[in-house]
């Protein structure tokens, strides 16, 4: 099955809701339906750019070329061994759908990122993580299709790059590849991750520690804090937490003794932006058609009919004023396209 519309408004597929025009749109089904539309004497020398359920990026302009979207929705296991599971699921699996399935047949690992909208092949990209998990620490290895060879060609665990929100894709290989299938060492027996307070407190309601329960409590905490896009369109964090120097932290501290901090290294401190954020009086500051969620300062949300510029410059305004306050550079998680 192939779909090429010509035209293609984006709006539906990004879920800040910017109204984009893309000049060609594609939605693959499988790795030859990928790699003959790429040899496609039509199409092959256009722009290109992979978009699944695009809630990690601001749309910014009409695109002058083909979107890709994957449209691929299988989830396999491929192996056991004496303490794991090797999963392999397509790019365009919804992510909290595989979550589920994975909580649901005892493969463990995955139970604090539920809740996270997209697809799972755009999760190794910003490696996703939350409430003390990352995604990195789960994958063996990604397939993809190169852009330029339009060979297949698979990356390993030590070839992606990995860091804080961050990979090879989106760095050296950023467009230079469509990622077909992702592959997952999963646990046999649950190795849950309850250290956040709102975590453990959340899970103390709902009953005993089990996969199950925790992702429940994960879904209840995002419930209660983050804003559905259906509802109030967003494109989630829009910020990454910043991590500074522990000499810059201490300096900070002296004049915030309050400061909301996790430790990363005996050189390094994570700061909550969101705390950032509020301290400098943006939760629930609204500009036209921009605001920031008066329940999560990480989030901004169209309140309808904003254009991207909207938003960077909320975005913008709220970066000069933290870094006024408290010397941070915040910086955008979100891409921009």
């Amino acid at each position: 099955m192939r779909r090429i519309i010509k035209k293609f408004n984006l709006k539906k597929f990004n879920t800040f809701g910017i109204e984009v025009i893309a000049d060609y749109f594609f939605a693959f089904t499988d790795i030859i339906d990928l790699k003959s539309f790429l040899k496609n004497d039509l199409y092959n020398h256009l722009d290109k750019q992979v978009l699944g359920g695009g809630s990690n990026i601001l749309l910014t302009k009409d695109f002058k070329g083909v979107i890709i979207h994957p449209f691929c929705k299988d989830i396999v296991k491929k192996k056991t061994t004496s303490n794991s599971y090797l999963i392999k699921a397509d790019a365009g699996v919804n992510w909290d759908s595989f979550v589920e399935k994975c909580v649901e047949n005892n493969w463990y690992g995955l139970e604090n990122l539920s809740g996270i909208p997209g697809k799972v092949g755009a999760a190794p990209i910003q490696n996703i993580g939350a409430y003390g998990v990352e995604l990195k620490d789960f994958i063996e290895k990604i397939e993809t299709i190169n852009l330029e060879t339009h060979e297949l060609e698979i990356f390993y665990h030590d070839q992606c790059n990995f860091g804080y929100r961050d990979s090879i894709f989106k760095q050296s290989l950023k467009g230079k590849h469509v990622i077909t299938a992702v592959y997952f060492s999963l646990l046999k027996e649950p190795n849950l991750v309850t250290s956040y307070k709102a975590v453990e407190e959340e899970l103390n309601k709902i009953g005993p520690a089990t996969a199950q329960n925790l992702r429940k409590a994960i879904l209840n905490i995002r419930e209660s804090k983050l804003p559905k896009p259906i509802d109030f369109p967003n494109a989630g964090s829009f910020f990454k937490n910043p991590i500074i120097s522990l000499s810059e932290f201490k300096k900070i501290k002296s004049k915030n003794p309050e400061i909301p901090h996790y430790i990363e290294s005996d050189k390094k401190v994570k700061i909550p932006a969101a705390w950032l954020i509020e301290q400098c009086g943006f939760k629930g500051y609204k500009n036209g058609k921009v605001a920031v969620h008066d329940k999560q300062a990480l989030v901004i949300i169209n309140t309808g009919g904003a254009k991207a510029k909207d938003i960077l410059n909320l975005a913008d305004k709220i970066c000069s004023k933290v870094k006024k306050t408290f010397g941070i550079q915040l910086e955008k998680e979100i891409n921009l396209i």
